[in-house]
């Protein structure tokens, strides 16, 4: 009987821990409350900060160049030999050859023909001239070599002269 007893007590001990396990929700004091409210509403303050910290420092007013500074952009001319950005050293590359109209697959407006074959070929494109007026004269052009997919050179000219 003994045996019996202690089955039934150990049985009676199993219900009895299920009860006393604690839930799994959890609720919350009004301290923490308010310390979790406290925590939201700082890191909101300092995220504004920072992004108009960064707005400040980026010069950025909304109104363009402010009183008393100069507009940086190169000057450009262009007379009946020569056009584009006076500054050469602004763009560090440079060719010669003569200057025909076409790229190659949509890639350049025109192209330097040079001596050396068509591996020699710089492919052309301007965001600063127009380089139409230079068509069939032997030319001299200063510009910033850009990635081409289907071209072994493609420049971006910044400046031209006819040299012939």
């Amino acid at each position: 009987m003994d045996e019996v007893n202690q089955q039934s007590a150990v049985s009676n001990q199993i219900p009895a821990e299920k009860e006393q396990k604690p839930h799994i929700l959890k609720s919350f004091s009004k301290n923490e409350r308010k310390n979790s409210f406290f925590i939201l509403i700082s890191s909101l303050i300092i995220v504004g900060l920072g992004i108009l910290t960064g707005w400040v420092l980026s010069g950025k007013s909304g109104q363009g160049l402010r009183s008393g500074e100069q507009n940086s952009v190169a000057e450009i001319s262009k007379t009946e030999n020569e056009a584009g950005v006076e500054d050469e050293s602004i763009f560090p590359h440079e060719a010669e050859g003569k200057l025909i109209e076409g790229g190659l697959e949509a890639e350049g407006t025109h192209h330097l023909e040079r001596p050396g074959g068509a591996s020699q070929t710089v492919y052309l494109t301007s965001t600063v001239i127009d380089l139409q007026s230079f068509v069939d004269k032997k030319v001299k052009v200063w510009g910033q070599t850009i990635s081409g997919q289907k071209t072994g050179w493609l420049m971006d000219v910044g400046k031209i002269k006819v040299i012939e």
